[in-house]
């Protein structure tokens, strides 16, 4: 099972951008061969993004906190911890005062003087006092009753560099492995590199020339330069620096070579993103495409709305009949890993065991980035005894999630067979109803979304197709509107069973059962399931 996972990866999988405009919010759905990864929406109403840059005002330092609240022009004042605030603090504020008054003009910082270091251990009220103008950063977005985590630490992210002002240190991803590589990177960017600003090399950086990296430093000064002249005039709290929007920072932070598509449906947005990929990559500006079709939404087109639908409930169904079930408390989440009722074809339990786990941790990781789960998350695998197998799930799981963007750390297996991972959330957590009213009743209440109950049916059905009653004629009874759902249409669902097993599955009607209920029955009647 888990030398298949690796011959898998190195199969080229497709990459597709489907981005669905509407008029209060844009939606952004990543699929990698077809399967859906990543959900982002960007809202009109959020004036506090992750990036953005804003001229703040101290309320007042907490001396018990170590922190300070500033107020941002958020209905909560904004957090911001001593650690925080960056070690060139001292520097950063004498060169606001210097821009606010006018005295300081040229904002390269060439021949601005550092002031010293702030003491790493030292306390908020010796750097700053209450009512005193600072640049701040959002790193976290408002999230539940929490105001905006900040930072005074400012960094402007481009393509492959990000650029640190009041700073002259040049490191390199981690993700670099190549030693070489990290070393003709920071040789290269040493020689270009403005005097004042340090300089983070992205992984995206990899192999690239001069020329490019140098196009990217020159337009990340630019925007420091323009936000720098807002300044002057501007009243506190004020936005001075706006990150990209959330299509842009998209592509700029997870757009490569294996992307084959990226789908637009609205004509600006369609024109923005590509002139954007064209300044960011010429030769793949070919694969976005305005989608033009009236009669079907985007998201129906490309299978995203069943697939949210069937990922964002409690139980997260996998191949097989295995399945997760997913608990969200206000500590941490939950995530049971089940077998479900299947066949076993492995040798023994362990075997078992392992196949579901290996399947479980690739879907864990979707989910992960596909809610954006942040905090503390344990997860439940099923028992294995043998350490190469705790190993190799460790293994694969973190492997899994390589392409998560978040901060994250796992750690190993305990002998209870439980799998600790700490998730960093910079938004709130991606949450939607998959539940709808139940029609069975008059009251209030809410039942599974048919699409979901149907995938249940069709695990079942698979499970039966397997055994022994496969031959006899299989009579699936079930609710109206359910049998409607199932056979009305081309293809119907029905007709899809059919095609994929090459057995026909009568469906009856029954008006005595409840929304959810059903039972597949041989032609004799007898209840087989």
């Amino acid at each position: 099972m888990f030398a298949h996972a690796n011959e898998y990866k190195l199969i080229q999988v497709n990459k597709e951008l489907i981005v669905r405009s509407s008029s209060d919010a844009v939606d952004f759905a990543l699929l990698k061969g077809g399967k859906l990864t990543e959900l982002h929406k960007e809202e009109e109403s959020n004036n506090f993004a992750v990036g953005d840059i804003f001229i703040a005002k101290i309320r007042k330092p907490v001396t018990g906190l170590n922190a300070a609240f500033v107020n941002v022009g958020y209905e909560k004042d904004a957090f911001l911890h001593y650690h925080d605030l960056g070690p060139q603090l001292s520097s950063m504020l004498k060169f606001i005062k210097g821009v606010s008054t006018g005295k300081i003009k040229d904002y390269t910082l060439k021949d601005f003087p550092f002031e010293n270091d702030i003491d790493k251990d030292g306390s908020i009220n010796d750097v700053i006092k209450a009512n005193q103008s600072i640049l701040v950063q959002i790193v976290k977005e408002p999230i539940s009753t929490k105001g905006p985590r900040i930072s005074s630490e400012l960094s402007l992210a481009g393509r492959y560099l990000v650029m640190v002002p009041f700073s002259d240190r040049v490191s390199v991803s981690q993700k670099i492995e190549s030693k070489e590589e990290k070393e003709r990177l920071k040789r290269l960017v040493r020689s270009i590199k403005p005097k004042g600003f340090g300089v983070i090399i992205r992984t995206v950086a990899e192999g690239k020339k001069v020329a490019e990296l140098d196009k990217d430093l020159e337009n990340l000064l630019n925007k420091w330069s323009v936000m720098c002249k807002k300044l002057n005039k501007a009243s506190l709290p004020s936005k001075v620096l706006v990150e990209l929007n959330r299509a842009s920072s998209i592509l700029r932070d997870i757009f490569n070579d294996t992307f084959t598509s990226i789908q637009v449906n609205d004509a600006t947005l369609y024109s923005e993103i590509k002139e954007y990929v064209q300044e960011i990559a010429p030769k793949k500006e070919s694969i976005v495409k305005l989608y033009k079709d009236t009669t079907t939404p985007i998201y129906e087109k490309f299978g995203i709305e069943r697939q949210i639908k069937t990922s964002f409930g409690r139980t997260a169904t996998m191949s097989k009949g295995a399945y997760l079930i997913i608990e969200h408390t206000e500590a941490l989440h939950v995530v049971d890993v089940n077998s479900g009722n299947r066949s076993n074809k492995a040798k023994n339990q362990e075997d078992t065991a392992l196949e579901v786990n290996l399947l479980a941790a690739s879907e864990i990781a979707r989910q992960l980035r596909l809610r954006d789960m942040g905090g503390i998350i344990v997860v439940d695998f099923i028992d294995m005894s043998k350490p190469d197998h705790r190993r190799k799930l460790f293994d694969h799981l973190r492997d899994e999630m390589k392409d998560d963007r978040a901060k994250h750390k796992i750690l190993p297996p305990s002998k209870f067979g439980l799998i600790q991972i700490t998730r960093q959330r910079v938004r709130p957590e991606m949450i939607i109803k998959t539940t709808e009213k139940n029609p069975n009743i008059t009251k209030d209440g809410e039942v599974e979304a048919p699409i979901v109950l149907v995938d249940k049916i069709k695990a079942d059905l698979e499970k039966l197709l397997k055994g022994p009653a496969s031959g006899n004629g299989i009579i699936l009874n079930i609710h109206p509107f359910i049998a409607a759902y199932l056979t009305k249409g081309f293809p119907s669902i029905r007709f899809q069973w059919y095609m994929e097993h090459k057995k026909w599955v009568k469906v009856q009607s029954r008006d005595a059962y409840t929304y959810l209920e059903y039972r597949f029955k041989n032609k004799d009647g007898k209840t087989i399931y």
